[in-house]
């Protein structure tokens, strides 16, 4: 693992370094300002993070094209396991004021393929509650349970207060609750997996006895709505390639995501406690710490590169993302209390970092827009060297989204993947839709979680509520009551781009173009004449979603989120 991490320290500094170089020949003419230096220090706090990213993504793709097919990366006898011989595992479905119409389908679908399986005994499923009231809860889980085979293996559970959050639910489960299962599966209320994948963890974490999580890569169940369509469609694609050039490098010191994974109860149990952060808070951001304190006890965490089989529904609408995005700046930025809890491994502690990293990007970029809007304006004799600012802005574009566009290549460059979405024609449509509604959406929401960073500097709170989980469309008077300082900041940006003429402004638009659509980006990709003309012509859909059946009806284990 040694080379490994220095081949990725060597890739990801000379990114930053070309990328360094490309900033001084923008800069350099006409001498320097407060205003350009101000841009230099921004670009360099964001260099840890553009560096990993383009790391991770080139490492991904090379392994990614030339790598051996998946179950070349199980263990020897995981698939030839008999299911009757299978540890007990208790499927842990953690909810909070949901809609169990929505909840409970996904988890009888997987039921139901573990019976098929001959395998449905060695489970025992879980809803634990952190909901205000559980009458309707009740109501609808005593039905589902009356309407199983085996209806003693289902129960539920719902504490009076949230005490510690999700990870405190899990955790009392675990100590009070548990007994007589090795392992537990846990499951957001959005999750869904197949039985197929449930089975290959729990083989997997039976034949490798010091793994303490398994988990596959989630990906989007398919979606009706615009905005979810083409956030997961790219997600996708970043995803699977990053965490290849993760895996790569990180080996069993992986991250877990919380969800979608099979836990080894015993050394969870003993090793994730969480600790308080100052001023008796719990940690928000709960499955990152617990990766790092699992493999920091020397337990393996693993990531299994596959999509196969875990899926997880997406937020319907930006303002419904963007709140999620700020629930986890809160969580995120937890982590700077534990950067030194004792006993932490190097990796462990990076993962942190690395988690702190994805957010505090958000108010570096914003900052570095003013300052290159401020020198524009100011810097009349030398202004902006157009050829040179083009090519960082491309280089800098590309080295950050470098996960995204190799998985793409990856999957243009192979016939058979291309074709699972539809063709190459249809996936170019996709992927160009996609990059656009990106680049703007990364300046809205860069907004957003720079606001979310000043209310908490300056002592406010941001509630870690429930989520809407439901497709709905945005009126424009929403949409305007939100999105009126993205708006605001975008007029005043671009109108300080333009005092230093149009090279300056065009230079912009791709860092900036979304504040000044912030409140049509939200109404269009929520309406459902948009969500439609995408699925009529299956632009930015899903393998899953065209897997369907001919009449062009989702698959039945995968029905599409449904439009209210």
């Amino acid at each position: 693992m040694v080379m490994r991490r220095a081949a990725v320290l060597l890739i990801a500094l000379a990114t930053d370094v070309g990328l360094a170089w490309l900033l001084w020949q923008v800069l350099a003419p006409g001498g320097w300002t407060a205003a350009k230096l101000t841009m230099a220090a921004a670009f360099a706090g964001t260099a840890p993070w553009t560096g990993l990213c383009a790391a991770n993504g080139i490492i991904g793709f090379v392994l990614s094209v030339f790598r051996p097919p998946f179950p070349a990366h199980l263990p020897r006898g995981v698939a030839d396991t008999d299911s009757r011989s299978l540890p007990r595992t208790a499927i842990a479905v953690t909810v909070r004021d949901e809609d169990m119409g929505r909840v409970l389908p996904a988890l009888r679908r997987l039921l139901h393929g573990l019976d098929l399986a001959g395998a449905g005994d060695a489970f025992g499923l879980f809803i634990l509650s952190d909901s205000q009231s559980g009458t309707d809860e009740e109501r609808a889980v005593a039905s589902f349970r009356a309407e199983d085979r085996n209806p003693a293996r289902i129960r539920y559970r719902r504490r009076p207060s949230n005490i510690g959050f999700k990870a405190g639910n899990v955790m009392e489960f675990l100590d009070h609750a548990a007994h007589g299962y090795e392992l537990m599966l846990t499951l957001d209320a959005d999750s869904e997996m197949s039985a197929a994948a449930v089975l290959r963890l729990v083989r997997l974490m039976q034949v490798e006895p010091t793994l303490a999580v398994a988990q596959h890569l989630t990906v989007g169940l398919p979606a009706s709505s615009a905005f979810p369509r083409l956030f997961q469609f790219g997600m996708r694609a970043g995803m699977r390639t990053w965490a290849t050039g993760q895996a790569w490098w990180q080996g069993d010191e992986g991250p877990y995501w919380g969800h979608n994974a099979v836990v080894r109860i015993a050394p969870f149990r003993l090793h994730c406690r969480l600790p308080m952060l100052p001023g008796g808070r719990h940690i928000l951001s709960h499955d990152q710490v617990e990766a790092v304190m699992l493999s920091s006890a020397g337990w393996g965490v693993r990531v299994i590169i596959d999509e196969e089989g875990s899926w997880e529904a997406n937020p319907p609408a930006l303002p419904e993302f963007l709140r999620r995005e700020t629930r986890w700046v809160v969580g995120n930025m937890q982590y700077w209390h534990l950067l030194r809890l004792p006993g932490l491994r190097a990796v462990g502690r990076w993962q942190l970092v690395q988690a702190i990293l994805l957010f505090i990007g958000a108010p570096l970029y914003l900052l570095f827009l003013f300052a290159a809007a401020t020198a524009a304006a100011t810097d009349a004799v030398s202004g902006y060297p157009a050829g040179w600012a083009l090519a960082l802005t491309g280089a800098w574009l590309g080295a950050l989204y470098a996960p995204k566009l190799f998985g793409y290549a990856e999957v243009a460059l192979s016939p058979d993947k291309h074709a699972r979405y539809g063709g190459l024609g249809r996936f170019g449509v996709g992927l160009a839709i996609e990059i656009v509604f990106t680049l703007l959406l990364d300046a809205v929401s860069a907004v957003a979680k720079t606001g979310a960073m000043l209310r908490m500097a300056l002592g406010g709170r941001i509630a870690w509520n429930g989520q809407n989980r439901s497709d709905r469309g945005v009126g424009w008077g929403e949409a305007i009551g939100l999105f009126w300082p993205q708006t605001v900041l975008g007029i005043v940006t671009f109108g300080t781009f333009a005092v230093g003429g149009w090279t300056a402004t065009l230079w912009a638009l791709p860092l900036a173009g979304g504040l000044l659509v912030s409140i049509p980006l939200c109404v269009l990709t929520a309406d459902p004449r948009i969500g439609q003309w995408l699925r009529e012509r299956q632009i930015a859909a899903v393998p899953e979603e065209l897997s369907a059946t001919p009449r062009g009806q989702p698959a039945p284990a995968l029905a599409l989120q449904d439009s209210d």
